[in-house]
């Protein structure tokens, strides 16, 4: 039971064991949820997923696997007998509800007649008591009212008794375990390079030694120096969310590669453009930012500041105050962004879109002409162009 829907979240390289997957059978077994995709869903969750920065792969072998689920029946035939289901479920209804559903020949019926209005229906219907629409009292539709029914169309239910209720995504913070594929990426950022020995000295100078031991009669005289690393300073700020969901891959990559090779780097998230907070933490990115001014006063201007992002949007997202489509921003974004330009001597930004996409004006424009044309294809020949402009 629920092993096709097991072996997708492992697909979705979300690290659930067979111990975790028996739990979640046992807690089912307990009825810690019944009959409730939302329930299940957070039931799911909590058994198979013990890291946050696992929480988006879930969601989408979640929604890969349900995706196709049209009916209460089908749902449940998946996780309980039907035998148990019928029991269980008649056990929430009232003497009402079950009048009108038994008025409808049963929930078999109520399937059937769903499949049957869909084939039969060729236009939008609204009102009433039998097409597929909104408003009324058919069992199917939008905005209406029936004991028991499919909702078609409608994001929020009104009376919470819709039988099929599932889309939900949130942003997520990118992983930084990819290994495969990212290469080409670490060769490329090593063009952004300054080497120096910093800490604790933990490593033999063959060399010195040498000299050290010969100008010491040959008894051993040993010669330590600190780890040699790269001294460069680098500030990413990721965007996420929205339009960069099907560049997620690639930045991933960029950021596994940046992590490994370089020492000094912080990494925070915007949506769509920067404006007076940024954050590091997607799950709780509502109640844990960080102060764009407090970046810019922590970070002192030697630091190469990477942006990454697609950069559509609405232009007055950039240019006005309140442009901002999740919060009111006091001031524009293009106001923020000259801020940390101002500060850091360099400043780079990366586009995950071909440059066949970057003419015209509109956002893109404004974009490029903010980060004064410094704008760079996310390809490795954008990459070794962006760091090569960052190490001068």
């Amino acid at each position: 039971m629920l092993i096709d829907f097991f072996l997708e979240v492992r697909r979705a390289k979300v690290p659930a064991s067979l111990r975790e997957f028996l739990d979640l059978l046992e807690a089912l077994q307990n009825r810690l949820a019944f009959a409730d995709m939302e329930d299940f869903y957070y039931l799911a969750r909590l058994c198979l997923v013990k890291d946050e920065r696992h929480f988006d792969k879930f969601d989408r072998a979640f929604k890969a696997y349900f995706e196709g689920i049209e009916n209460l029946e089908d749902l449940m035939e998946m996780l309980i007998p039907d035998d148990w289901l019928r029991a269980e479920f008649e056990k929430h209804l009232s003497e009402e509800d079950k009048a009108k559903i038994d008025s409808l020949g049963g929930l078999e019926e109520l399937i059937e007649t769903f499949k049957k209005r869909m084939e039969e229906q060729n236009e939008r219907h609204a009102g009433g008591n039998k097409w597929v629409g909104t408003g009324g009292t058919s069992p199917f539709g939008a905005d209406g009212y029936n004991p028991e029914g499919f909702r078609i169309g409608q994001k929020n239910g009104r009376h919470g008794r819709a039988v099929k209720v599932w889309e939900k995504r949130a942003f997520k913070d990118l992983d930084d375990s990819i290994t495969l594929g990212i290469r080409n990426i670490k060769v490329a950022l090593r063009r952004l390079r300054k080497f120096a020995r910093q800490g604790a000295a933990d490593q033999l100078d063959m060399d010195d030694t040498i000299r050290s031991t010969a100008r010491n009669a040959g008894y051993l005289d040993l010669k330590m120096v600190p780890e040699r690393h790269n001294a460069v300073k680098v500030l990413i700020f990721f965007d996420v969310g929205g339009s960069m969901d099907p560049h997620i891959r690639v930045c991933e990559e960029l950021f596994s590669a940046a992590r490994l090779e370089f020492k000094h780097m912080e990494y925070f998230y915007f949506h769509n453009f920067v404006y007076e907070s940024v954050w590091t933490n997607n799950i709780r990115r509502m109640n844990e930012t960080t102060s764009t001014w407090d970046i810019l006063h922590k970070y002192s201007p030697d630091y190469k500041v990477i942006f990454v992002g697609d950069a559509t949007m609405a232009p007055y997202e950039i240019s006005h105050p309140g442009g901002s489509i999740e919060h009111w921003n006091e001031e524009a974004g293009s106001t923020w962004f000259q801020r940390i330009s101002d500060h850091f001597r360099k400043v780079v930004w990366l586009n995950p879109l071909p440059e066949s996409y970057w003419g015209g004006g509109g956002s893109l424009g404004m974009t490029r002409q903010l980060v004064n044309d410094h704008m760079y294809p996310l390809t490795i020949d954008g990459l070794e162009s962006a760091m090569k402009y960052l190490s001068k």
